[in-house]
């Protein structure tokens, strides 16, 4: 069983606060009766139900990835009428639940999945899935600097976890480091490199643990195959069962 209004958003109709609208308003059918009951739960299975009419069904679950241009926001909409990544994926219907997020200036790889569970799972520390980012940064850090990443900066949000990180070029005054990080706090990458004293100038999402962006353009996007998206659960130990 699952509750009326989240089925019809994990169909793609609208977000489940819209789609507590729909029904509200009468505009949503089960078994032919007209349901206003924003609590009603439907056998996925066995019920048929209708929105303006029309039939809705529980579409295939998707994942795509995206090569994030930087001055896009990762979220849904944004109420000042900036830019968001969803603006990008056209001809696209279904809701997507970002798999972590790129702050505003941030690029690369980001994984979006129909999958809100999968989701929650892939962004949970406790999984340890790796994110790999290229940061250039101002000066060159020093192997102690570089050990205090690799053994936990202390944030105004608490220490770190241990992360990876080496210098992988060097240049006029800058450095191109190379950070992993399984943890998804808020401009995270930037706040460690600031507390070693070497600001971030660019910083760009490589890869998530095995996932790579290959040759894919900049503010383009790819549907994962289903063989990704079964190694992506078999890496997080998720079944099936659990959706």
């Amino acid at each position: 069983m699952i509750r009326l209004n989240r089925f019809l958003a994990h169909c793609g109709v609208a977000s489940r606060r819209q789609c507590d609208l729909l029904i509200d308003r009468g505009e949503v059918s089960i078994n032919g009766k007209t349901i206003r009951e924003l609590g009603f739960q439907i056998d996925e299975e066995r019920d048929r139900v209708y929105c303006h009419g029309k039939p809705v069904a529980m579409q295939a679950e998707k994942m795509i990835m995206l090569n994030k241009p930087s001055g896009y926001l990762v979220t849904a909409s944004d109420p000042h009428g900036r830019r968001t990544v969803f603006d990008l994926l056209i001809g696209i219907r279904e809701r997507f639940f970002s798999v972590g997020r790129l702050d505003h200036d941030t690029t690369g790889l980001l994984l979006l999945t129909t999958n809100g569970k999968l989701s929650h799972r892939l962004t949970h520390p406790k999984y340890h899935v790796r994110k790999t980012y290229h940061a250039v940064v101002q000066g060159v850090p020093t192997e102690d600097e570089l050990e205090q990443l690799r053994t936990g900066i202390k944030l105004e949000d608490g220490i770190t976890a241990p992360a990876r990180a080496r210098v992988i070029r060097k240049r006029r005054g800058t450095s191109w480091l190379e950070i992993k990080i399984f943890e998804g706090r808020k401009r995270q990458v930037r706040r460690m490199a600031e507390a070693i004293g070497h600001p971030v100038i660019d910083l760009k999402r490589t890869a998530i643990d095995w996932l790579t962006l290959g040759k894919l353009p900049v503010g383009k996007w790819r549907d994962l195959t289903s063989e990704e998206i079964k190694k992506l659960k078999n890496r997080v130990n998720y079944q099936e069962e659990s959706s």
